[in-house]
């Protein structure tokens, strides 16, 4: 096929139209550079940076590229935004595993953002657009927290605000609301700018726009300093003193699980460091003390050494102790928080019930062996669920549990406290990931769910960073990665139920309903439009 330029005998339409010039092609570029770049400005809000206002600007860009577009191009737009924010807040996941896992991880999960790009883009031409493009943006934070393999909710716009002014929100409605808020007000800004240009250069903007545009600012950013009352850390049913244990391990990395009686005897030993020095009148004696997670993965059921050691360590302490163990029972895998009193031994026990894909269990193992032999030897034997939530009665006081991966999950969380948990506790083993950014967006979880249930939350880790946090989501006491160490204090105790613990679920399936609404209604006009004009 021979190809020529237009003719003079051609329409004028083909002959006046310019080639494309170098310049043109490469401004064409210019939104899917914008979209990559603002999701990496997302990222960059997320711990452990305190940069949390750049989620603002991050939205507000994403929502200037995905204005008025046409479907592939704004999936493709919110692919490349989805590949800016995940591909470097989860580079932990290939620590010690090798790249392969974790770019799968990440261009499955980014297909998800891309498809609330085209949502996005969808509404994008409805009156005040940006709260149906937020409610779009929980609705896909909603599926990608369930599917696939039980969901991911890494990365959840609320777990970037530990330290934001939107905090206080959390107590309203959880991660739904927060995470809405700071998307809604992101879109807003976008919106704002777009609407006074607009007025600048035609002299005059419909009222009712300028309205929406500025209410989309200014409800989140009240809405927060409204809700600051609800976040307190008064004690309501008094006061415990606890101390959390971080014993470190040998090495960072996945043979830290070759060393597991290491382990246990590095947290028996700072635990006896702490009795040590309860008994010089260093530090206060706790009324209760929380292990991490895999802090004994030999099981002590099975093997009297290990049980030897855990209760040495509860009776040089002569207090309680919940310990993070791996046991078998009946043939099952079982990820167990056991409490372990120094008179009576074993007394209480929690399964972990959110267990980690590829981690704790293999999906599709089958398919991955066949692929590849290497992976299926990393989990040899997948864990079990646990079915009851984790509430330790610990002499009267109630102490939820939320193991490691779990925190990331809002259920997880929020059944501890309908059970009765006065004080939260996640147990967590961070080694595997090294000294990458894991624990620093985990530790932000913990703080985001402090403020939701109105908790302290201590965090007891294997290796680094544990934490003891109060109701308002602030760090009173931290150690450092990969050192043995200790903390106590005296923290309040509480039982009243914020409003987000109360509706549950309620906020993120109204946000849900929303964006329904606003797709259902594009989806309408877009018909009328099409049938109107023929096309």
């Amino acid at each position: 096929m021979t190809v020529t330029a237009p003719s003079v005998d051609q329409p004028d339409r083909l002959r006046t139209r310019p080639w494309p010039t170098r310049g043109s092609r490469l401004l064409r570029l210019v939104p899917a550079a914008v979209s990559a770049l603002c999701g990496v400005l997302l990222y960059v809000s997320f711990p452990p940076r305190t940069l949390w206002w750049l989620a603002l600007p991050a939205f507000a860009g994403f929502g200037w590229v995905l204005r008025g577009r046409r479907w592939k191009a704004s999936l493709g737009l919110g692919y490349l935004f989805g590949l800016g924010f995940l591909l470097p807040l989860l580079v932990w996941t290939g620590v010690e595993v090798g790249p392969g896992p974790w770019l799968a991880l990440v261009v499955v999960e980014a297909v998800f953002v891309a498809l609330v790009g085209l949502g996005v883009a969808a509404v994008s031409k409805l009156p005040a657009w940006p709260v149906w493009a937020a409610a779009v943006w929980m609705a896909g934070e909603a599926v990608r927290a369930r599917v696939p393999f039980h969901g991911f909710p890494w990365g959840k716009i609320a777990f970037g605000q530990a330290d934001g002014v939107f905090l206080p929100l959390a107590a309203v409605g959880g991660t739904p609301v927060l995470g809405f808020a700071v998307v809604l007000c992101g879109f807003g800004l976008y919106e704002a700018v777009r609407v006074a240009v607009e007025g600048r250069r035609t002299r005059g903007v419909r009222t009712g726009t300028a309205a929406a545009a500025l209410l989309s600012v200014v409800v989140p950013v009240g809405g927060a300093l409204a809700a600051r009352p609800l976040v307190s850390d008064k004690a309501e049913d008094g006061t415990v003193t606890v101390a959390v244990i971080q014993g470190n391990v040998p090495r960072s990395g996945l043979e830290f699980n070759a060393q597991r009686r290491a382990v246990l005897d590095y947290h028996a030993r700072e635990t006896k460091k702490l009795a040590a020095d309860v008994e010089a009148g260093k530090t206060a004696r706790p009324d209760f003390v929380l292990w991490p997670e895999n802090s004994s993965d030999i099981d002590p059921f099975a093997n009297p050494d290990a049980s030897l050691v855990i209760d040495d360590a509860a009776k040089a302490i002569g207090v309680p102790i919940s310990v993070g163990g791996v046991v078998e029972r009946n043939g099952r895998l079982l990820n167990e928080q056991i409490l372990w009193d120094p008179a009576k031994g074993p007394t209480q026990t929690y399964d972990k019930r959110q267990i980690q894909p590829f981690g704790e269990y293999l999906p599709l193992r089958s398919l991955l062996g066949a692929i590849n032999d290497n992976w299926t030897t990393m989990v040899r034997q997948d864990f079990s669920r646990g079915t009851r939530p984790g509430v330790f009665d610990i002499g009267g006081t109630g102490v939820g549990l939320a193991t490691c991966y779990e925190a990331a999950f809002d259920w997880a969380v929020r059944d501890t406290v309908t059970h009765g948990a006065q004080m939260i506790s996640v147990p967590s083993n961070n080694a595997t990931f090294d000294r990458s950014e894991m624990t620093y967006q985990q530790l932000a979880m913990s703080r985001v769910r402090a403020v939701e249930h109105s908790r302290t939350v201590t965090v007891p880790v294997t290796s680094g960073v544990s934490a003891i946090i109060m109701p308002n989501g602030k760090i009173t006491q931290r150690t450092g990665m990969f050192v043995p160490d200790y903390l106590v204090q005296k923290i309040p105790l509480r039982s009243s139920e914020t409003p987000a613990t109360r509706l549950g679920i309620l906020p993120e399936i109204a946000l849900v309903l929303v964006a329904a609404g606003g797709l259902g209604w594009a989806i309408g006009a877009g018909v009328r439009v099409r049938r109107a004009t023929g096309a």
